[in-house]
């Protein structure tokens, strides 16, 4: 597997990075240590979690299997944010729940220092001074050693980065964002955002919650039994009605086409597309058995040709919205 730089820090990691929400969940701790086996045994080293998964089970498990490994081959990231009790403190990005969520995560993982704390959410009710000067505080001190955020918008990423830019602060490098073929606005405004100010594109759900692995046809009228989108089990991509539509299917129709053509999967071929976008460092890979682990994995050491990544792309292309559509006329461009 290769490894690519994170945004503009000096920190490898591999191409694509192992998510573990379904771990202490949909994936008890024997199976959750055999995904992380098979994940290292591939050559992958960059493991993402976060302090609500599993209820904070999914950094137990992890921190178990870690005490069996040479911390430092890994690169392990968490988040914090959403609340982890019923306190008024228990949740948000206020200096008090933020060093309490650090020194929990670390408590939980078995480690004395996290490669990646990501923000899982702004905090519009918290200064962004005393939300940066705390992270800026917990690097300086050893405990953290990168910074990222996850679900901003372009705008309060921009704002952060200028911010800590003006105070010299710890920058972030780096945005978990929902990416894939289907949904892509993140295009739109921070993909450029990122691109500018050298944050690695971390992009969540790259397979739009297994809607990209080859299971959902042109013609289907609900999804197919004992998958995540089975009863709307997915709030935050929306419901079945609303993502079924010509431009859904007709990225479903290319991708199989694609997929065919070259001798992939169509899971290997969303993600090899989605890690050759502009910005992108790793997709976060999720699975529930390590079949399913083992055919991402499928996705790495490989290049996408031009003509497929270009067919796959114009497949879900939308009209432009005011005023990106008026700037892509502008001559003045590099």
């Amino acid at each position: 597997m290769d490894h690519r730089y994170l945004g503009a820090s000096g920190l490898l990691v591999s191409e694509l990075c192992l998510g573990t929400m379904t771990f202490g969940k949909e994936a008890d701790e024997q199976t959750s240590h055999q995904l992380l086996d098979r994940y290292a045994e591939a050559g992958g080293t960059f493991v993402d979690t976060a302090d609500v998964y599993g209820g904070g089970a999914s950094e137990e498990i992890i921190g178990r299997w870690l005490a069996k490994r040479n911390r430092d081959d890994l690169v392990i990231a968490t988040k914090g944010f959403w609340a982890t009790g019923s306190r008024p403190n228990d949740h948000g990005a206020g200096r008090k729940h933020l060093l309490a969520a650090v020194k929990a995560s670390l408590r939980r993982l078995g480690t004395d220092y996290i490669d990646l704390y990501q923000l899982h959410c702004f905090d519009e009710s918290t200064p962004i001074e005393e939300t940066l000067s705390t992270l800026d505080g917990l690097v300086r001190t050893g405990l953290v050693r990168h910074l990222g955020v996850s679900n901003y918008a372009a705008w309060q990423l921009q704002k952060s980065i200028d911010v800590a830019r003006f105070r010299g602060w710890e920058p972030f490098v780096a945005a978990q964002p929902l990416y894939n073929l289907i949904d892509r606005d993140v295009e739109l405004e921070l993909v450029p955002v990122c691109r500018n100010e050298g944050a690695g594109i971390l992009p969540w759900s790259p397979l739009r919650g297994g809607w990209l692995t080859g299971k959902y046809r042109r013609g289907m009228t609900q999804a197919p039994p004992d998958t995540r989108w089975e009863g709307d089990q997915q709030p935050w991509l929306g419901d079945w009605e609303n993502s079924v539509d010509d431009r859904t299917w007709s990225i479903t129709d290319a991708l199989l086409s694609v997929a065919e053509e070259i001798g992939r999967s169509p899971a290997q071929v969303a993600l090899r597309w989605l890690s050759q976008r502009p910005g992108v460092t790793a997709p976060i890979i999720g699975a529930r058995s390590v079949r399913q682990l083992d055919d991402n994995l499928g996705a790495a050491g490989w290049v996408l040709d031009e003509k497929s990544a270009a067919r796959l792309t114009a497949a879900g292309e939308k009209p432009l919205p005011y005023p990106h559509g008026y700037l892509a006329r502008s001559p003045r461009s590099r």
